[in-house]
């Protein structure tokens, strides 16, 4: 499965990138899935609906499921975090898998840097991040997205991944 990671810091545009290159992809034809990383608590489930009283009641997944879709839920009850490979282990085949967070791991990545924040541009250190995507230009060992350049960016992920139209 092609792997390709977006990158950076708290509101430097991740999730935006994210939703633009999934349109840009599947316009293109290709099937994405993408995974998402969270570094707080968070709940996908409503209090009282019957998946919820399962969780709460000890369940270590569960899975909710309907002719539109599915979800599965599990429960860590405090395990170790799932690694990125054992989540994409559990998606189904398809051309690409777009990553929000997980700077750490080894996987290419895109940078999403905002000059207005005020943090260091993560690649000057990162051999794993192939381009930045900046409301600025930058002078860096590796190529700069006008980070609106939804296209320019579209075209990158599928050179890299080697991906055919």
């Amino acid at each position: 499965m092609n792997v390709f990671g977006i990158i950076g810091w708290k509101n430097s545009g991740k999730t935006g990138l994210v939703e633009r290159l999934v349109s840009g992809l599947t316009k293109r034809g290709f099937s994405v899935s993408t995974l998402k990383h969270a570094h707080h608590s968070f709940d996908v489930d409503n209090r009282g609906k019957d998946s919820h009283r399962h969780r709460v009641a000890g369940a270590s997944q569960v899975l909710i499921s309907s002719a539109e879709r599915s979800a599965l839920m599990t429960e860590s009850r405090g395990s170790k975090e799932p690694s990125l490979r054992s989540l994409l282990a559990k998606l189904d085949p398809v051309d690409v898998v777009l990553v929000e967070g997980w700077k750490c791991d080894t996987h290419p990545k895109i940078e999403t840097w905002r000059s207005e924040n005020g943090n260091p541009v993560i690649a000057a250190n990162d051999t794993t991040i192939l381009a930045v995507a900046s409301d600025l230009k930058l002078d860096l060992d590796c190529p700069v997205f006008d980070l609106d350049d939804t296209n320019a960016l579209t075209n990158f992920v599928i050179t890299h991944l080697e991906l055919l139209e």
